[in-house]
């Protein structure tokens, strides 16, 4: 689903050496929540899952610390650990970080050097075919993992490792809120409008329109699903700026 997505590790517990347990546990986990399986405000029982994974529970509760670090379970007194719900005013801010990470990640693409800049070119228009394909085909959820990808690699050819953590901390948390919509078309072909857009601007070597397009593209997509689900940002707040 996710292009950075880890399968489940229950089956590569058994054998690992350089791995510490608990985050083969973390990744595990993780691997759940972002499936869908663990859905969000479901609680996760340390017991269920060391038994799952045949560990003791001191790994378990390092890794939901690690993921409650990340933002993507919260743990309650007195209650247990739960996987995270978000409210509309967190995606708003969320969609806001991810506009200002897409803008500045598209500015550096666009300012590759020709070689490097070629190579990405290569496979943000494998990638535009393939959401072409799946919008044609009216499959949402392989144009959703497909258009990930796109942000993905241009977020990837910026070469910050601190940008490529943040973004993945900010799409994996905004994923939780998408689960119970993969179904649902949030504007493919105005999406696709966009991304055509953003290419030609990389291929053009046109930096601050890339980076204008990044972040318009992103507050558009709140928008569209503010407007698909009927809700309003908290307290009238603006959503993303262009």
């Amino acid at each position: 689903m996710l292009p950075w997505f880890t399968e489940s590790s229950a089956d590569r517990l058994i054998d690992v050496r350089d791995t510490s347990l608990s985050k083969l546990v973390r990744d595990d986990m993780l691997a759940l929540i972002l499936k869908g399986v663990l859905a969000p405000g479901q609680r996760i029982s340390e017991p269920d899952v060391a038994s799952r994974l045949q560990v003791s529970r001191v790994p378990v509760r390092e890794a939901l610390r690690e993921l409650e670090s990340s933002g993507l379970v919260v743990s309650r007194k007195h209650s247990g650990v739960f996987v995270r719900q978000l409210q509309p005013v967190e995606i708003r801010d969320l969609y806001q970080m991810r506009a200002l990470l897409d803008g500045f990640a598209g500015r550096c693409a666009a300012g590759l050097p020709e070689t490097r800049r070629a190579a990405l070119l290569g496979l943000l228009n494998d990638s535009v075919a393939a959401m072409l394909q799946a919008a044609a085909q009216r499959d949402v959820q392989r144009y959703y993992s497909e258009n990930l990808r796109f942000h993905w690699a241009i977020v990837e050819s910026a070469g910050n490792r601190e940008l490529t953590d943040s973004y993945r901390g900010i799409v994996q948390k905004l994923h939780l809120s998408r689960l119970k919509n993969l179904s649902q078309d949030f504007g493919m072909q105005a999406s696709i409008d966009a991304h055509v857009e953003i290419v030609n601007a990389i291929r053009d070597s046109q930096a601050l329109r890339c980076e204008s397009l990044m972040a318009s593209h992103v507050g558009e997509a709140y928008e569209r699903l503010l407007d698909a689900s009927q809700e309003t940002p908290a307290a009238q707040e603006p959503a993303v700026p262009a």
